[in-house]
């Protein structure tokens, strides 16, 4: 037996033995965040097991509390996961986003102090970027922070703020030098979000949820310790950040074992009845069989871009067009999901509605906005002709 089909082997008795009922298929998935209780016992059993085995973070190194699996050993894990419908223990902007980027431009400090205490799930992030006025023209942000003894004091705003109403701490991109050119003189920090200094005001969407805030900083402080990479460089940091955003290994490495959206074939037979094992509607059935065909390329397109990372790292530029193709299957799967329950996949209360219809409902308006945040997709696009193509501007 390999090395591989060894790991693979004890992968899955370990599974087998410590996942609980509770952390099988749908339900909480916790974020870290110390404002969020966890009222299933099955789920706080499952995070602290998976902690203790280091695989709440299975690719980061050891040291940081991860468990230093190889990218290889990581994707194995993730099948073994799908295949007994294990829930991840961990996830948020921790694990997918500021972690990744601390391993690449955090002093060891930083390393030691975040890392460990998001591997731990003893925290939760939130990402401050856009403000009034400054969305897809990031860099013409105003947030400002001014050195100030041993702290950063920060005035100013962000909008969007995906929750910030949950967050223990922030990432924060904010102006420290205003003479400097509009990319330069940007800085990459952290904040505690746990002070006078910092006040949120959730928006309500069309959806009905409030997953979104407008954050204000008035004198806020942030440690002088706390600068990610170096002073006034910060736009380098904060772009890489955006790669793991839009497609980090987290997402790359699910996406590439079949995770991600569930098919709509039974959707679409119970409404379209079924001939020959076939959806008897043949226009429904050309719908359905697209995307089903362009969801499962992008899941191999993902598998095959983590098996040829190296160093288990997020890929540069090319995670632009993971952005742009994913986002729009994602309102491809909506449209598909409501439009083949007819009036029922539109209702939005009501005894008459079933419970997973109101789900999509609310779903199907949230995701209208997923080609827009995260960097917009025309954004994207011009990226992949600059980057990937090498287009002239």
């Amino acid at each position: 037996m390999g090395q591989l089909d060894e790991f693979r082997a004890d992968t899955r008795a370990w599974l087998a033995e410590n996942c609980p009922p509770g952390a099988r298929g749908p339900g909480q998935v916790y974020n870290g965040s110390t404002k969020i209780e966890i009222h299933d016992p099955d789920v706080r059993l499952w995070v602290d097991r998976m902690v203790e085995k280091g695989w709440t973070v299975p690719n980061w190194p050891k040291e940081y509390g991860g468990g230093g699996l190889s990218t290889e050993e990581y994707l194995i894990l993730l099948e073994e996961m799908r295949s007994i419908s294990a829930r991840p223990a961990l996830s948020g902007f921790g694990t997918s986003m500021i972690g990744p980027t601390l391993l690449e431009f955090g002093t060891e400090e930083q390393k030691q102090t975040h890392l460990t205490r998001i591997a731990r799930a003893e925290v939760e992030w939130c990402q401050g970027y856009s403000e009034p006025g400054s969305g897809s023209d990031l860099a013409s942000l105003r947030t400002a922070a001014k050195l100030d003894g041993d702290s950063w004091v920060i005035n100013g705003q962000k909008i969007w703020t995906s929750g910030a109403q949950h967050a223990d701490w922030m990432f924060i991109l904010v102006r420290t030098d205003p003479d400097a050119s509009k990319h330069e003189g940007i800085s990459f920090l952290l904040l505690p979000m746990d002070q006078d200094g910092v006040t949120i005001k959730p928006i309500r969407m069309i959806s009905g949820e409030s997953p979104f805030n407008e954050t204000f900083f008035d004198d806020a402080l942030a440690d002088k310790g706390d600068l990610v990479g170096e002073l006034n460089r910060g736009w380098t940091v904060g772009k890489r950040l955006l790669q793991h955003e839009r497609s980090g290994m987290e997402s790359l490495a699910a996406g590439g074992t079949g995770g991600g959206l569930s098919s709509v074939v039974t959707t679409a037979k119970k409404g379209y009845g079924e001939q020959d094992g076939k959806i008897a509607e043949p226009a429904i059935r050309e719908n359905v069989l697209r995307y089903e065909m362009d969801s499962r390329s992008l899941g191999l397109t993902q598998r095959r871009v983590v098996e040829e990372s190296l160093d288990g790292k997020t890929p540069g530029f090319t995670t632009s067009i993971f952005k742009v193709v994913s986002t729009e299957l994602q309102q491809d799967y909506y449209e598909l999901q409501t439009g083949l329950r007819g009036t029922d996949g539109y209702g939005w209360e009501g005894d008459q509605f079933e419970e997973d219809a109101l789900g999509l409902t609310r779903n199907w308006l949230y995701y209208r906005a997923a080609s827009i945040y995260s960097g917009s997709n025309e954004v994207q696009r011009n990226i992949i002709a600059k980057r990937v193509l090498g287009l002239p501007d």
